[in-house]
């Protein structure tokens, strides 16, 4: 099994689903799109996981490579290939295949509850999981319309549509489940993160949001582990 990653900026990378992968002896690639890495054949893939970035999917002229990585998407989800977004890649998927992105109206950062969905529930995506159960969240857009065909699988008050699917086998979600000890230490000092925080919390909100995930770390960790499992028994 070969899993491609498209990631966007190097500290939002696989996370704790490398440790996984590499249990499971799967290899992954992982291309650099903001490093100008260009995109491999597609047909060398079992699967394709996408991941986060403080740019968003509408600044195609500051960051000309969201048109190939977008079509890239589309191609991929046509031929009902296993998907699954996470942050930026949630929207991207939406985005991509005609649905609609945009700014919230107030950005959602820290540790939010979300709950599935009638649809959720029998996901193959959320086996085992749910129904209700805590999220690292740090985002200010967020999917506003589904594109064609989509499916809501996990909301909450202040984002509604916090995962989707679309056909059999493509699957976003907002929030983020592949966080380590490192991952909330290391976004906080990309600056568009940073101010979404503090946005929230004023100062001092870096230190408070690594207390609360440091806490719920092993909650995360075993989501984490439910859903990479999950998401490998999609890709079969």
């Amino acid at each position: 099994m070969k899993i491609l990653v498209f990631q966007h900026v190097a500290v939002e990378h696989p996370g704790r689903f490398r440790d996984f992968l590499k249990a499971d002896g799967i290899q992954w690639h992982p291309v650099e799109l903001d490093a100008g890495e260009p995109i491999p054949p597609l047909d060398d893939y079992d699967a394709l996981m996408v991941f986060g970035g403080p740019m968003d999917v509408w600044q195609e002229a500051e960051n000309p490579w969201l048109v190939p990585e977008k079509a890239a998407i589309r191609q991929w989800v046509a031929k009902d290939r296993p998907y699954l977004g996470v942050c930026l890649g949630h929207q991207l998927l939406a985005e991509a295949l005609g649905g609609q992105v945009g700014l919230m109206a107030k950005p959602e950062v820290g540790v939010t509850e979300v709950t599935l969905t009638e649809a959720g529930r029998a996901a193959p995506l959320f086996t085992g999981l749910g129904p209700t159960f805590p999220t690292l969240q740090w985002h200010g857009a967020a999917v506003l319309a589904l594109p064609p065909g989509a499916r809501v699988l996990a909301e909450n008050a202040h984002c509604p549509i916090q995962a989707i699917q679309v056909g059999q086998r493509a699957f976003g979600i907002q929030y983020h489940v592949e966080l380590t000890d490192d991952t909330v230490p290391e976004w906080g000092v990309i600056p568009e993160y940073r101010s979404a925080l503090e946005a929230i919390t004023g100062p001092g909100g870096q230190q408070a949001l690594e207390t609360v995930t440091r806490e719920k770390m092993p909650v995360f960790a075993a989501a984490a582990k439910q859903l990479y499992a999950n998401f490998k028994g999609v890709i079969g």
